[in-house]
């Protein structure tokens, strides 16, 4: 419920005419033993995120919910073009399986599943996926062994915040993809918690908004920016949403400005 508060803080600040509400259902969900909570939930908006982008043309910003919201996004984007690069700002790579998850979460199994690996309804077809060689992470801090090994395994480029101070190894790992198109995935849990108080899990030692913003400005200025995601707000009260609803204006105006 704090993520559909989050979600339905930031439309209120956006011009309603560029704004489309996906409804999401609001109860439990079956697991259907998938190893994934509230799998049935999660494969509802995934359709639903379809049905909705399939209506509109050119880039969008998918604002709200967990990193989940970004499966039907990327595969959107992924599907018109074999030249896409991904960029998945986040305190976590999202990169585990039912198998390897700690918690059931689908939020922590997304990227892996665009990747072609999960519940078999969840995947992507073909030439909708994310290609290992052309993803980078940025801002993870909090890794799962499975993930770890899977990173590792696969050569996936992961840049630290120490790395991302500026954005020249960004602009460098991106470069290197070969890709003309970008997507950007931001779990807002990527800036560190004394930048933006809503977080659902908050991990220290992330970027500052400022940073955040210039990095997206720098990749904008390497390849088409495609589509993005603003996942994770996740407000207590609605004072904290409206305490945090500048950062994240700044944050999304750095994704849409001309």
């Amino acid at each position: 419920m704090r993520l559909i508060d989050g979600a339905e803080a930031i439309r209120g600040d956006l011009p309603s005419s560029a704004t489309r509400s996906v409804e999401v259902p609001t109860g439990a969900g079956e697991a259907l033993e998938t190893g994934i909570s509230r799998f049935s939930s999660v494969l509802r908006v995934r359709d639903r995120l379809r049905e909705t982008l399939a209506e509109l043309e050119g880039p969008t910003v998918v604002i709200g919910g967990d990193c989940a919201v970004s499966l039907a996004a990327v595969e959107r984007a992924a599907a018109s073009g074999d030249d896409l690069a991904v960029i998945w700002f986040d305190a976590h790579p999202d990169l585990n399986t039912p198998e390897s998850s700690p918690s059931g979460g689908f939020g922590g199994m997304v990227l892996r599943t665009l990747l072609g690996d999960g519940a078999e309804e969840l995947v992507p077809p073909e030439g909708s996926r994310v290609r290992a060689d052309r993803l980078v992470l940025g801002g993870v801090r909090d890794v799962d062994l499975g993930e770890e090994l899977y990173i590792a395994g696969n050569g996936i480029r992961s840049l630290t915040v120490d790395e991302l101070s500026t954005p020249d190894a960004l602009v460098a790992a991106l470069l290197a993809t070969g890709a003309s198109r970008v997507y950007v995935h931001i779990d807002l849990d990527v800036l560190d918690p004394a930048a933006l108080s809503g977080l659902d899990y908050p991990e220290p030692f992330g970027l500052s908004v400022e940073t955040l913003t210039t990095l997206i400005g720098a990749v904008r200025a390497q390849a088409t920016l495609v589509g993005a995601t603003i996942a994770g707000f996740a407000p207590a009260t609605p004072a904290d949403a409206a305490d945090d609803l500048p950062a994240i204006l700044r944050i999304i105006g750095s994704l849409t400005r001309g």
